[in-house]
């Protein structure tokens, strides 16, 4: 399987596919409009605007802001990668605890998604487990 850097038009490309595909099977996540500020960048633009959109029902990322998100996000790239590839929580607390993520808006939307995400099912689980290792295949180092 072909791997990408994080963050790139053909990782985003190829995370898209991956949602795509598994969408009719994956629960439902809690609307969530948020734009994302990447710092940092090693590739393109050193910044990188982006957005979260869970509004039809299934968690996606894609370039670009969207226009009254809820939430914006503020953080480097390595913060964010460790969030959504390694999906490492001590990580995403201590980057929070040291000023490394910066967030405007309603925090209440991002704790549901996590509280959902702690939530789930054991098959709901073990689903979403197979999403972030197939998104993790795709991440090049």
């Amino acid at each position: 399987m072909p791997s990408y850097p994080f963050l790139s038009e053909k990782w985003i490309a190829a995370a898209r596919s991956i949602r795509d595909e598994l969408s009719a099977s994956a629960p439902p996540a809690p609307p969530l409009r948020m734009n994302l500020i990447v710092t940092d960048v090693p590739f393109g633009e050193a910044t990188m605007h982006a957005h979260v959109d869970s509004s039809s029902g299934a968690l996606g990322i894609d370039e670009g802001h969207l226009d009254n998100p809820e939430v914006i996000v503020s953080a480097d790239y390595a913060t964010v990668k460790a969030l959504i590839v390694d999906q490492d929580a001590t990580a995403a607390l201590s980057a929070f605890m040291n000023g490394k993520i910066r967030v405007q808006g309603d925090l209440a939307k991002l704790l549901a998604l996590q509280a959902q995400s702690s939530g789930l099912e054991p098959a709901a689980r073990a689903e979403a487990e197979a999403v972030a290792a197939r998104i993790k295949a795709i991440t090049a180092s």
